[in-house]
C-alpha cells in the first residue's frame, strides 16, 4: 500500500492486518484517509511531543487518538546548535541518533509500557506513528517484533524498510546540510542497537527489560501472540 501523504505507512513484519506502522497523518488527503479507512482502523497511537501534534494534528476521521508523548530531543540539540552558529556534522548526527536511543529507554520507557496497554486490551485496528515513523515508532515495533518471538533478522528487516519507504523533504525546516539530512532522515542498525544495549544495562537483557520496564510477562506476552500472530 502507498499513502503518498503518509509514505511509511504499513504493516509490521508478519504480524496479521490490524496493526499498523506509519508516519505522522497531518498531511492525508481525502484519498489517502479512504486508504487508510478501509482498512478499518479505529485507533490511533501518537508518541508525538506537544508541538508536533499542534503542528499537524490527525487527519484520520472517525478514530480516537491516544497521545504518547515522547518529545523529539535530537530536534531540539540541532536547534541549540543552529542558534548558537554550530554546523553539525554527519558524524555528530549520527551520535546523537544513538544517543537518542539510548535515552529512549532511560527516559521514556512508561511511554512504551503504555504503548503496550493499549495492544494488550484488544486487537482494535490500529496505527501507531511519531512524526517520520522511524525511530520512535521504529523502537516500538522492533520490542513488539521481539516480544512475540519474532526472528532477529525479521525485525531488523522491518526497521531497515524505512530507508526504502520514508520521503525525505526536499529542504530542511531547520536549514540543515543535505549530509546531515541523509543521517537525520535514515535509520541504521547501529541505532536499534544503542536502545538495545541501554535495556541490557539497565535490565540485564532486552527480555528482562520487556518483563520489568513494560510489564510484558509471560501471560503478556502469550497474550499479543494470540491478538497479533493469530494463534
Amino acid at each position: 500500500m502507498q499513502i503518498p501523504g503518509a509514505t511509511n505507512f504499513r504493516r509490521i513484519g508478519t504480524l496479521r492486518p490490524v496493526l499498523y506502522r506509519s508516519d505522522h497523518l497531518g498531511a492525508l488527503d481525502e484519498d489517502d484517509a479512504r486508504q487508510i479507512q478501509a482498512l478499518g482502523i479505529t485507533r490511533v497511537l501518537d508518541f508525538r511531543g506537544v508541538d508536533e501534534r499542534t503542528s499537524a494534528a490527525c487527519r484520520l476521521p472517525g478514530v480516537v487518538v491516544h497521545s504518547l508523548p515522547i518529545e523529539p530531543t535530537i530536534v531540539q540539540k540541532l536547534q541549540v546548535m543552529a542558534a548558537t552558529g554550530q554546523r553539525p556534522t554527519p558524524r555528530e548526527v549520527d551520535q546523537l541518533m544513538r544517543d537518542t536511543y539510548r535515552a529512549f529507554v532511560r527516559h521514556n520507557t512508561h511511554r512504551f509500557a503504555e504503548f503496550f496497554g493499549y495492544l494488550l486490551e484488544s486487537d482494535e485496528p490500529t496505527v501507531f506513528h511519531c512524526t517520520a515513523g522511524k525511530d520512535r515508532t521504529g523502537l516500538a515495533a522492533a520490542l513488539l517484533l521481539h516480544a512475540v518471538e519474532t526472528p532477529a533478522e525479521e525485525v531488523m528487516q522491518d526497521y531497515l524498510l524505512t530507508n526504502d519507504r520514508l520521503a525525505m523533504p526536499e529542504q530542511s525546516r531547520h536549514g540543515l546540510p543535505q549530509d546531515v539530512m541523509e543521517v537525520l532522515w535514515r535509520v541504521q542498525p547501529e541505532y536499534l542497537a544503542a536502545a538495545y544495549a541501554e535495556a541490557e544495562d539497565r535490565f540485564g537483557s532486552i527480555d528482562d527489560y520487556l518483563a520489568e520496564g513494560l510489564g510484558l510477562g509471560d501471560a503478556q506476552r502469550q497474550r499479543l501472540k494470540a491478538l497479533y500472530l493469530g494463534g
